[in-house]
């Protein structure tokens, strides 16, 4: 096989393999770039019809990322590099029918949002695009990495059971390549 054929198959199959879907709808796409690690996230599974209530009834509903940076070690236990926590927080207001959106990482407010469209909401509270968790400087050359993900929601009580309690993991590995 040529050089080239081998470099495109590489690449495909590095591609391949950051990319994660778990089996309860969890996708996440970490990025190494521009002295940062980036990270997308979609949530499918996440908004549901007793998650719409819940939220239609003007509790406060928020859906929480921990998000850890994990070096893979062989033969050993693996290595939290760095942890991060997103949280994305609505609240609808029955007088206005307009539903806040607030997102915060590590307790730091990066976003407020105000919207009438219930899509909208589902979009911000479900997915993220290329936020920037980690500084690459933290990262070791030619080294395997994962992003781990665990998503939980918040109120937990028994009118809007949310099937997933303990909350939903998916991971996503990559290889840091300078």
């Amino acid at each position: 096989m040529k050089r080239g054929s081998w470099l495109g198959l590489w690449c495909a199959l590095l591609i391949s393999g950051a990319t994660l879907l778990a089996a309860e709808g969890i996708q996440i796409v970490p990025l190494v770039r521009d002295g940062a690690v980036l990270v997308s996230l979609e949530f499918a599974d996440g908004f549901t019809e007793d998650v719409g209530a819940a939220i239609h009834s003007g509790l406060q509903t928020t859906f929480t990322y921990n998000i850890e940076l994990r070096l893979e070690v062989p033969a050993w236990i693996d290595r939290t590099v760095a942890s991060s926590t997103v949280t994305n927080t609505v609240e609808y207001d029955n007088l206005t029918r307009r539903y806040t959106v607030m997102r915060t990482i590590n307790g730091r407010v990066e976003e407020t949002q105000v919207t009438e469209d219930q899509s909208r909401v589902r979009q911000l509270l479900m997915t993220f695009r290329g936020l920037r968790m980690f500084p690459a400087s933290e990262l070791e050359p030619n080294r395997d990495y994962y992003v781990r993900v665990r998503a939980t929601m918040r109120p937990h009580n028994a009118l809007f059971a949310w099937p997933f309690d303990r909350g939903i993991l998916g991971q996503a590995r990559f290889t840091f390549i300078p």
